[in-house]
């Protein structure tokens, strides 16, 4: 069985625990991991989306004691499983209220459904990270490739939309993975800061960990 729920550190008893829902990307970005290895810490990260909720249910229930968190984040876009996202959410919600969930997304998922799906996850998701990457449209298309059409503003209004359902909003960039690409940190910021959202600047790391 390929991996669906995978930890990030050699703990047998890891606190945090990530659900690989897909390997379908509407973005690929060029400091991606997905393009550079197989696997995370061991677990090999490629699948063909065929699997129940009952799979990923298996997998971590496997994990003894529960885990204090859940995190949607493998190698694709978790919003493009959305229904399996939200089964597997309602049923954390149910059996283990205690724990917290967060979903790593490019925040393409308004533009792909035409709609506002966020209002879907009121309730269930405890924080969204959102990719923001940059704080202009033509270097956000240079260094994530997206599939979709203006892509960039998409990704800013979802930020607005995430914060504005008043769920834990974080818009991150990637900084240090080429010498091409000197994001401009301070810009991005501030534009979390005015879409209502914290900000995270990720240090790039070779391998992803």
């Amino acid at each position: 069985m390929y991996t669906l729920v995978y930890s990030i550190t050699k703990d047998p008893e890891p606190e945090t625990v990530y659900i690989n829902l897909t390997n379908s990307c509407t973005n690929s970005c060029i400091f991606c991991l997905r393009s550079q290895k197989d696997d995370v810490c061991g677990s090999q990260m490629w699948h063909d989306d065929d699997y129940t909720l009952e799979d990923i249910l298996k997998q971590f229930e496997s994990y003894k004691p529960t885990p204090k968190q859940v995190v949607f984040c493998g190698y694709g876009e978790p919003f493009l499983r959305k229904s399996m996202m939200k089964e597997f959410a309602e049923y954390l919600r149910q059996n283990y209220p205690e724990v917290k969930i967060r979903v790593n997304t490019n925040g393409h998922a308004n533009a792909i459904y035409k709609t506002n799906v966020i209002d879907e996850f009121k309730g269930l998701l405890d924080e969204v990270s959102v990719s923001l990457n940059s704080d202009d449209s033509d270097e956000y298309d240079e260094i994530c490739n997206p599939k979709i059409k203006n892509a960039y503003e998409e990704v800013k209004n979802f930020i607005f939309a995430c914060s504005k359902a008043g769920i834990k909003t974080v818009a991150s960039v990637v900084t240090g993975f080429d010498k091409e690409h000197n994001i401009n940190v301070s810009a991005c910021e501030k534009i979390a800061h005015e879409l209502g959202a914290e900000f995270r600047n990720r240090e790039y790391i070779e391998n992803g960990y």
